[in-house]
C-alpha cells in the first residue's frame, strides 16, 4: 500500500512534466519558427537581433511581424533600429507610421535616414523633411535647425559611412553610365568630403517630394560645387517630371563635369517631351 502510495506521488510530480514536453513536442512548424525569430529578436547578441528582425521583411502581412520590428525600434543598438526601420519599410507597415515619426527624434544619424526611407516608402512625407533639412540645412517650415537637431544633421553629414554604404546599395548613390557608379563611389568613400555622398543621396530622394519648396531646393542644388550632387539632382529633376524646371535644368547643359552635363541632358530631353506648366 505505501508503495503504491509513492507511486501516485511520483506521477503527479511528473504529471506536469510530461505536459510540458508534450506541448514542446506538439509545436506547429510556424510555431517552431516564431518561436527561433522571438529567440533571436531578444539575443544578447546585436548580430543575432540584426539577424532576425531583417528576415521578418519576409513575412509580409503578419502583424506579429510588425509589432516584433515595432518593439526592435527601441533596441540599444542602433544597427539593430535600422534594421527595424527597413523591415517596416519593407513590410509597408502603415500602423507603425506612427512610431516611425517618434524615432525621427533618434540621436544616430543612421537610425533617422534609414526611418526616413521607411516613411516615405508608406507613403508618408514626414520622411522628406530629414532629406530637405540635409540640402537646405533648414526645416521646412523655413526655420533654421536649433539645438539637437543642428548635432543629429551634424552626425549625419560628418558620420556617413554606413549610410552611404546602404545609399549605394539602394542605387541612390548616382551616377548613369555602367560600372562609373561604383567607382563614383568607391572615391568619395575614401575622401574626406564623405558627406557629399549623403547629400546626393537626400538629393534624389527628394525627387518625387510633392511640396513646391523641394523643386526650388533641387533648382538650388544645380548649383552646387561638387559635380555629384550637381548630377543627381538633375536626375531627381528628371524623375520628378515638372516642366517648369526645364529652364532650370537648361544650364547643365554647359556644366564643366562630363557625368553631370551627359545627366543635364537626358534631364532636358526627358522635361522636354512634357506638357509645359
Amino acid at each position: 500500500m505505501k508503495n503504491q502510495n509513492i507511486a501516485k506521488i511520483l506521477a503527479m510530480a511528473c504529471f506536469p512534466l510530461l505536459l510540458t514536453a508534450s506541448a514542446t513536442y506538439a509545436q506547429t512548424p510556424r510555431q517552431q519558427a516564431w518561436s527561433i525569430l522571438q529567440s533571436g529578436a531578444t539575443n544578447s547578441s546585436s548580430d543575432q537581433r540584426v539577424a532576425a528582425v531583417t528576415v521578418l521583411a519576409l513575412i509580409p502581412g503578419d502583424t506579429k511581424a510588425v509589432s516584433v520590428a515595432e518593439q526592435a525600434l527601441q533596441d540599444q543598438d542602433p544597427s539593430v533600429r535600422i534594421a527595424a526601420a527597413n523591415t517596416l519599410g519593407a513590410l509597408k507597415a502603415k500602423n507603425a507610421i506612427p512610431k516611425l515619426r517618434n524615432a525621427l527624434t533618434d540621436k544616430d544619424g543612421g537610425v533617422v535616414m534609414a526611418v526616413a526611407k521607411a516613411l516615405v516608402a508608406m507613403g508618408s512625407e514626414d520622411g522628406y523633411g530629414v532629406y530637405y533639412a540635409i540640402v537646405t540645412g533648414e526645416r521646412k517650415s523655413g526655420a533654421s535647425l536649433i539645438g539637437g537637431e543642428e548635432q543629429e544633421l551634424e552626425h549625419i553629414m560628418h558620420n556617413p559611412r554606413d549610410m552611404a554604404e546602404m545609399a549605394f546599395e539602394q542605387g541612390i548613390g548616382y551616377v548613369p553610365f555602367g560600372g562609373q557608379g561604383f567607382a563614383a563611389f568607391e572615391a568619395i568613400h575614401k575622401s574626406e568630403a564623405k558627406e557629399t555622398l549623403v547629400k546626393a543621396t537626400a538629393v534624389k530622394l527628394l525627387a518625387k517630394d510633392p511640396d513646391p519648396r523641394s523643386g526650388k531646393a533641387l533648382v538650388n542644388a544645380t548649383s552646387d560645387t561638387h559635380w555629384l550632387i550637381r548630377a543627381a539632382t538633375y536626375d531627381a529633376i528628371a524623375r520628378r517630371g515638372d516642366s517648369s524646371l526645364l529652364p532650370d535644368v537648361t544650364k547643365g547643359l554647359s556644366d564643366q563635369h562630363d557625368v553631370a552635363k551627359l545627366t543635364a541632358a537626358a534631364a532636358v530631353a526627358q522635361l522636354s517631351t512634357l506638357p509645359k506648366k
